[in-house]
């Protein structure tokens, strides 16, 4: 068996799936399997797939859903990963060509039971690190932990399989496609550390179709998932502050979905009533910047 599941949520990636391939190819450890979650495409992410297994230059597993959103994927990935480590590469980024040695050999040199994985680097195209790198003197740390020190920018993860098996799978709620993916990280981190690695395991190009590009209308789309994932910060955030910001996205987030037992089913009410103003303020923030950029209708 392979000790690296490298898994890809697709969703109309057609265009540039075949980049995120061409970095498998390359890779100088084969230590690894590819599994292709198939979110419901309608372009010909299928045929495409289909003839890498024909070709059979690296194991690829693939697996097609109807559409359920980037957590839904993740859900089905983790249901079928039977290898040690994953990570998620998404299908508009690739690794660099020795990022699966990296994680492998530091992985055997550094594993303990006490981890749950590893955090990596993300850069950019031209090979600038997003955000900061660690701190020499920062070996382990939890993802929270990180961003709490003062860390910035996105950060690649690769788990042990059987740790984020035994946490919770991302809700689904109807007519919604979107909970974030850090409400697992965020159970994890309450249990283990991850092992830093100063090292760049992926290149990310952001897309102006991808979510980083629409949070707003993710917000006023997905008002559930967000209120969840809120609550689950409210419980697991590391200081009061961000506690209460947690509180004010929660609170936009419950207007929008037309909740009105947000105060009485919030995890921090005292946090929640303060939060309230700023909550309604956030609120039309959102509807503003979703009403001036799209056609949206309205509820």
């Amino acid at each position: 068996m392979k000790t690296l599941t490298v898994f890809t949520p697709a969703y109309n990636r057609a265009h540039t799936i075949g980049r995120t391939y061409e970095s498998l190819l390359r890779q100088t450890s084969k230590d690894f399997e590819w599994l292709v979650i198939d979110d419901g495409s309608t372009d010909n992410t299928h045929e495409l797939v289909e003839k890498w297994i024909v070709e059979n230059k690296i194991p690829i597993r693939y697996i097609r859903q109807e559409n359920q959103g980037m957590h839904g994927a993740h859900n089905t990935a983790y249901r079928n990963i039977s290898t040690e480590l994953n990570t998620c590469i998404d299908s508009d980024d690739y690794m660099p060509d020795d990022a699966v040695e990296k994680i492998i050999a530091f992985w055997q040199q550094n594993q303990t039971e006490g981890y749950a994985g590893i955090m990596g680097l993300d850069q950019t195209e031209d090979g600038k690190t997003i955000g900061s790198r660690f701190p020499d003197e920062m070996k382990e740390c939890t993802l929270q932990g990180y961003y709490a020190a003062g860390g910035s920018g996105d950060k690649k993860l690769v788990y042990r399989t059987d740790i984020i098996k035994n946490y919770p799978e991302y809700p689904l709620f109807e007519g919604e496609r979107y909970v974030g993916l850090a409400y697992k990280y965020m159970l994890i981190d309450r249990d283990y550390k991850l092992l830093t690695l100063n090292e760049h395991l992926v290149t990310v190009e952001y897309q102006q179709d991808g979510s980083s590009y629409n949070m707003y209308r993710q917000y006023w789309r997905n008002p559930r998932g967000f209120a969840f994932f809120r609550k689950t910060e409210m419980v697991c955030a590391p200081t009061v502050k961000r506690r209460f910001i947690s509180c004010i996205h929660y609170v936009a987030s419950s207007i929008i979905s037309r909740n009105w037992r947000f105060l009485w089913e919030s995890p921090q009410k005292i946090l929640t009533f303060f939060a309230a103003p700023l909550g309604l303020l956030w609120y039309l923030q959102i509807r503003s910047k979703v009403k001036s950029n799209s056609k949206m209708k309205f509820r």
